[in-house]
């Protein structure tokens, strides 16, 4: 396996076939670490996965199909793990989504799916992988949050009230199990540029309403541009990494100043 930080290391990335996701898993395969996708895509995941495996074939990556946000998908995401890793050091908590739109304008139906994709992802599958970090004695679990929990961007009152219950999950364990060897972080990017969205972005096919808010999601931002994947991925490495074994139950936000303090 490739030396690198993060060398020997069975990493479970949610939501990992596009944007933020797959940059992490890109950033982990490049230092060393064995890599698990998870979501409910498999055609998304293979494309992903062929893509990884193009820069070295011998890395190690394992797609895990399902749903999760149902009862149970945790432990299913579990098992494949610990099947097909041997353990599991580091969980990425990136799957999400959701609504993002006027408050009055959410139905019944776009509410529980913001928070079905946000928050119970993230509940079940920490929940389920917990027990074997605790048992190893060593865990590193890092959550995709929002900025726009901080700031308070214009549509996201339910996808912050999704992402802020994503953050206040970490800091409760993270002082839960703070002597287990296992430290819990949130990386909160601002306005994200992704692959995807640029995609929309040039062949027109985003709408003007989604345009309008990152419009003024980067007027918010005194660099003046979106994130980047890249620069999101690197916060999540960080994070993941021994280097940042004394840090537990923080916000590591990555928002070009969007919010300071």
């Amino acid at each position: 396996m490739t030396a690198g930080r993060l060398a020997g290391r069975r990493a479970v990335i949610t939501g990992g076939a596009t944007g933020i996701g797959f940059g992490v898993a890109r950033r982990f395969l490049a230092e060393g670490a064995a890599v698990l996708l998870a979501g409910p895509d498999d055609a998304a995941m293979e494309v992903a996965a062929t893509r990884l495996l193009a820069d070295d074939p011998q890395q190690m990556v394992v797609r895990h199909v399902d749903d999760l946000s149902r009862s149970g998908a945790g432990e299913r995401l579990s098992a494949t793990a610990l099947a097909t890793m041997s353990g599991i050091d580091i969980l990425v908590n990136n799957a999400g989504g959701g609504v993002i739109t006027a408050t009055d304008h959410h139905t019944d139906d776009t509410i529980r799916r913001t928070i079905d994709n946000n928050l119970w992802t993230t509940l079940n599958c920490t929940l389920a992988i917990l027990p074997h970090m605790v048992t190893s004695g060593y865990g590193r679990v890092v959550n995709i949050g929002a900025e726009s929990v901080r700031n308070g961007l214009n549509g996201h009152a339910i996808y912050n009230a999704a992402k802020g219950g994503v953050h206040a999950f970490a800091v409760g364990l993270a002082r839960e199990y703070a002597a287990s060897g296992i430290t819990f972080n949130t990386v909160a990017p601002s306005y994200t540029l992704t692959p995807e969205i640029e995609a929309a972005l040039a062949d027109g096919t985003l709408s003007e309403e989604f345009r309008s808010i990152t419009d003024i999601a980067v007027s918010l931002i005194p660099m003046r541009r979106p994130a980047t994947v890249d620069e999101v991925a690197a916060a999540v490495l960080f994070l993941a990494s021994e280097e940042a074994s004394f840090i537990t139950g923080q916000v590591l936000s990555v928002n070009g100043g969007s919010s300071m303090g």
